[in-house]
């Protein structure tokens, strides 16, 4: 789990913390391992079927914690992560997901086949590591790559200077930019 997977809230705000779909499915993965190392173990066999019982409910806790956040959610996620996601699925995925299923978008982010439009949707999207992704893809558009040099919230134009899609020009200063940091911190 990456830290800006928390939703961070100014101090004093009552709000509980919005958890995500990369959380929630973190969790279930680990409830899983637990699982999975607890039938490798020899405890007495009440004391193995009431733990397994407890580790199961959890799962389904988690799987219907993650339907709440994207109806059939793993119906999706194996949408995205099969071999015949058509980029034309994944820009109607992107469309209908909540903001909160980071774990989806996050994947549709990184996937070979998104188009430029898909790329376009999610290089506004709040969660970092989203936008990370479109800035390195290689459908991303020039349009695109350019709005998010522009992004003050985080260093995208150090990725976006990498892009082979990014505006020769635009390339041009991003890379000098790049050298002039380098020289700075040279010269300390």
């Amino acid at each position: 789990m990456r830290r800006s997977d928390l939703v961070q809230h100014k101090e004093g705000e009552k709000s509980a913390t919005t958890r995500t779909s990369q959380i929630v499915f973190g969790e279930r993965q680990h409830l899983l391992r637990v699982l999975d190392s607890l039938e490798g173990t020899e405890l007495p066999i009440a004391r193995m079927q009431q733990e397994r019982r407890i580790l199961e409910e959890l799962i389904h806790a988690r799987t219907r914690d993650l339907n709440h956040i994207n109806t059939a959610w793993d119906e999706k996620i194996g949408l995205v992560l099969s071999s015949d996601a058509k980029p034309e699925m994944l820009e109607k995925l992107v469309k209908q997901a909540p903001e909160e299923d980071f774990y989806l978008l996050r994947l549709i982010s990184e996937h070979p086949r998104a188009n430029a439009k898909t790329l376009n949707k999610l290089a506004k999207h709040p969660y970092g590591a989203i936008r990370e992704n479109v800035a390195r893809h290689p459908n991303a558009d020039a349009g695109t790559l350019t709005w998010l040099s522009r992004d003050r919230s985080q260093p995208l134009w150090y990725l976006v200077a990498f892009n082979p899609n990014t505006p020769t020009p635009l390339q041009r200063r991003l890379r000098d930019r790049l050298k002039r940091l380098g020289e700075n911190q040279a010269s300390k």
